[in-house]
């Protein structure tokens, strides 16, 4: 486990408690992810999880006769993208998918083996902007959090119906945070607990003023747990990692943005493996993180990491 706060850095609130009036779509690192992936305008490309379409934009306009492949679990995500991007015609194909399934959903799409392929493993503003997706502590709403809003559990259920004692490892296992088993005591002696502002409120009680969160709201490590969970982050991202280099061309690119510290682990042990078995090269020796202009002009940022690998020709 990592260090508390290690996974966060100073934009967690910059994440988690926008408003609708303030979060604005900046693609992370995107100068950089464009360099790692070095798109041509002959090549394919996979953008695996679409969002509103920052990076795929840019990678549609050094496009020509080349085509992207743009999936994404939400509907809403796809809808919103395909719409903003239908200018770029044939070179876009968006597919609503989950990129587990990364495998499945290329196959499906006809295209050859991708060139590059970029995985943005944050919240979009789509997501994040709106109160009745739960993820914002500052929108009122209910407690939601699912990034496909069709499947799977609420983080009401896990909120309201999880033993004390499953509740406090969730929270420290997900969110690292260290005064877990009191955020979870105060969650069950104020359950049931159904908006998003109800909940930040009882975890910020529950965690002493003097707990070190420096710039940091101090329900966003709870907060992050439970999306976490109730997407079943970690275990998609591992899916999705068996199976990336398979649909990529000899000599394709995978560029990883993460934003929490168990996935960069994940992202970095998987590379690791992969060059141990001569199955990739790893592009990035460190972890690449955001300029200090782009600090300045995208707080989101502070948290994101990329990392970079060329599957080696078979």
């Amino acid at each position: 486990m990592a260090a508390h706060g290690e996974s966060y850095g100073d934009g967690a609130d910059d994440i988690y408690g926008g408003s609708s009036d303030t979060i604005r779509h900046r693609p992370v690192l995107l100068s950089e992810a464009l360099g790692f992936l070095q798109v041509r305008p002959d090549g394919n490309y996979i953008d695996a999880t679409l969002g509103n379409g920052g990076h795929a934009e840019q990678i549609l306009r050094t496009l020509e006769t080349g085509k992207l492949l743009g999936i994404d679990r939400d509907a809403r995500a796809c809808a919103q993208s395909g719409d903003r991007l239908s200018g770029f015609g044939e070179r876009l194909v968006v597919m609503q998918g989950h990129f587990a399934e990364i495998d499945t959903l290329h196959a499906r799409s006809g295209l050859p083996p991708a060139d590059g392929m970029l995985a943005d493993l944050g919240l979009s503003s789509v997501q994040l902007g709106d109160a009745e997706r739960g993820f914002s502590f500052n929108l009122p709403g209910p407690l939601d959090m699912r990034m496909d809003p069709e499947a799977g559990v609420t983080a009401d259920t896990l909120v309201n119906r999880l033993r004390e004692e499953d509740l406090a490892d969730l929270i420290y296992q997900f969110g690292e945070e260290r005064h877990s088993r009191r955020v979870a005591r105060a969650i069950m002696k104020a359950r049931p607990i159904r908006t998003t502002t109800e909940l930040a409120q009882v975890v910020t009680r529950a965690i002493p003023s003097r707990a070190g969160l420096h710039h940091i709201h101090p329900a966003t490590r709870t907060f992050m747990a439970l999306r976490i969970a109730v997407n079943q982050e970690l275990e998609n991202l591992e899916a999705f990692l068996a199976k990336a280099l398979g649909v990529l061309a000899a000599r394709g690119r995978l560029v990883i943005l993460s934003f929490h510290s168990l996935e960069d682990r994940m992202v970095k042990r998987a590379f690791q493996t992969w060059r141990r078995e001569s199955r990739a090269r790893i592009l990035t020796p460190k972890v690449v993180r955001a300029g200090a202009s782009e600090l300045r002009a995208n707080p989101r940022a502070r948290s994101a990491k990329l990392r970079a690998a060329e599957k080696i020709g078979d």
